[in-house]
């Protein structure tokens, strides 16, 4: 007998940050696909002018909405309350910060604006649908050092996973989205003793990695974050996964899914985790 897809995502933006809608056509949208639980996880709030974040002044209207959606849909999925939170040395809030004062059912922690080691001003934006935004700040921040800018972002990745200790690693290796093999290979050895270093420190503090399929339905990246190959590695390790789509709107919920099902099970892994009722459980790939 076939074993039944459990369909879930931890990883969903709404309009409460960059996302296309309210939090409830979402929740909708899950039932309708067949979903059992549902993570909203806003982009936490950070001390500039941006166009992509929960502002502070909506933190606890993004909280009330979460939890009541929580209630009113109780019986039919599991919804919970969570953030993306950027982290920036000396510039974003400590994680604890947001677990305490929002009550969160789990953080996500990740890396999108970098700083160059030992200056105290100036982020290269890595993400985004702009590749001329990554051109210009590698240029401008890194003098063109590929390998400089990309030991920048891992060693921050490093130093969140440390220091903050998130639940889950959003979109590991997303500093080769708009590289596209033009500044890198992903098989060169100080790439690759870079994700080494990184996958040591990820295992050691027990977090899970999620599979990130954004980059390939936005077509962003031929790849899945991480790629398969980190993914091996992690699985060697025996680093616990997720699945999550990133979604930023509702019909990308179920985006990709398959895709990263199936690049889990060729890197050897038999189980992917999701969190219920305050834990994290294993679910079988199917």
């Amino acid at each position: 007998m076939p074993v039944r897809m459990i369909l879930f995502n931890h990883h969903t933006h709404s309009s409460f940050c960059d996302g296309t809608s309210d939090p409830e056509a979402y929740i909708k949208e899950a039932i309708k696909l067949g979903f059992v639980s549902l993570g909203f996880s806003s982009h936490a709030p950070v001390p500039f002018e941006n166009n992509f974040a929960l502002h502070d002044d909506r933190c606890n209207d993004y909280k009330t909405t979460i939890r009541e959606l929580q209630r009113k849909y109780e019986d039919q999925i599991e919804i919970n309350l969570a953030l993306e939170i950027d982290y920036i040395p000396n510039m974003t809030r400590d994680f604890s910060f947001y677990r305490k004062e929002m009550g969160l059912d789990y953080t996500i922690g990740g890396v999108h604006l970098i700083r160059k080691e030992g200056a105290s001003e100036g982020l290269w934006f890595i993400d985004g649908p702009r590749i001329e935004s990554y051109d210009e700040g590698l240029q401008t921040l890194f003098h063109n050092d590929i390998q400089a800018g990309v030991k920048a972002y891992y060693h921050t990745v490093c130093e969140m996973v440390t220091t903050q200790k998130p639940d889950i690693i959003a979109h590991l290796d997303k500093i080769k989205m708009h590289n596209q093999n033009r500044y890198f290979k992903e098989d060169e050895k100080w790439y690759t003793d870079l994700v080494d270093e990184t996958l040591a420190v990820v295992e050691e503090a027990g977090c899970i990695v999620e599979i990130n399929t954004r980059g390939i339905y936005k077509k962003r990246c031929p790849d899945l974050f991480p790629s398969l190959s980190i993914l091996k590695k992690l699985h060697k390790r025996k680093v616990p996964i997720t699945i999550s789509s990133d979604t930023h709107a509702p019909e990308e919920l179920i985006l990709g899914m398959d895709i990263a099902r199936k690049t889990a099970r060729e890197a050897g892994y038999k189980e992917i985790f999701r969190f219920s009722q305050g834990l994290w459980w294993p679910e079988e790939i199917e």
